[in-house]
């Protein structure tokens, strides 16, 4: 429980940092270090991460960081998508979830990692984003979140920057908003699905809320660049952890494969 509260202290600065993280690190420590199945620990993750984020956005607001305009618009369409995810995961194994999660660890890692010239982390005008363009975004990142546990921070928050041109910053309050939005959605979308560890959820979410007020005010003082590359270098480490750990996927179906040839030759035989 040390080990997992400290953790926890960790996943709120992540999200008052980088505006998203928080799913990223809260579904392997409920896995791997709290011991949950896979499919419990991501939807025990969601009210974690809706919660903290709720928490993240709040401060960010007062420090004029979140436009509210494109976090509603945003945020509608990643509710939809985090409900709809979240009831789909039922034919899902726990495993697959796990597996799909390190990918997409692994893609915004490059994605975040990548020096992409000419994007505008300081322009001070924001463009008018048209709902078209939103609209995709908002619910793709809604069905991961519901599906694998991923709040989608690390979408987020360079779709805004790139889309409406807000400044890091903005954009990470505003995702914070989104995310916390989305996240309550998947949360509601896993009811009946499994059984809650509150006995784990109530001083996790304690510990995760000081970390998110830690992680909002550095971030304020932190240079735009270190915000990007951190948050890359976290999804990378994260994601190919949780790679290695379900790479028995991949072995099972390989291994199901032989008794069926071995099977066949001997009734040959035969």
């Amino acid at each position: 429980m040390v080990l997992t509260l400290a953790f926890a202290l960790l996943i709120g600065v992540a999200l008052g940092m980088l505006g998203g993280g928080g799913s990223i690190l809260t579904v392997p420590v409920l896995t791997y270090v709290s011991g949950l199945d896979a499919k419990t620990a991501i939807a025990a993750s969601l009210p974690i991460v809706a919660l903290s984020s709720l928490f993240g956005a709040l401060g960010h607001w007062r420090a004029g960081n979140v436009h509210a305009r494109i976090a509603v618009t945003f945020g509608a369409f990643a509710m939809i998508g985090g409900f709809a995810g979240a009831r789909a995961a039922q034919w899902i194994s726990g495993q697959t979830q796990m597996l799909l999660f390190a990918t997409v660890m692994l893609f915004a890692a490059i994605s975040m990692l990548r020096t992409r010239k000419g994007v505008p982390l300081n322009e001070p005008e924001v463009a008018r984003v048209a709902i078209g363009e939103l609209a995709p975004i908002g619910l793709g990142v809604g069905v991961l979140t519901g599906l694998v546990g991923v709040g989608g921070g690390f979408l987020i928050v360079p779709a805004l920057v790139r889309l409406a041109r807000i400044p890091m910053r903005v954009a990470i309050g505003t995702s914070l908003t989104v995310i916390a939005m989305n996240a309550t959605a998947g949360t509601i979308g896993y009811i009946g699905q499994v059984t809650w560890p509150f006995a784990l959820l109530i001083p996790f979410i304690g510990v995760a809320l000081l970390g998110v007020a830690i992680g909002t005010s550095t971030a304020q003082r932190v240079p735009q660049s270190v915000l990007r590359r951190t948050f890359g270098v976290l999804l990378l480490v994260v994601g190919s952890f949780v790679m290695y750990q379900n790479r028995g996927v991949f072995t099972r179906e390989a291994t199901a494969a032989v008794p069926h040839a071995a099977s066949g030759d001997h009734q040959s035989e035969v």
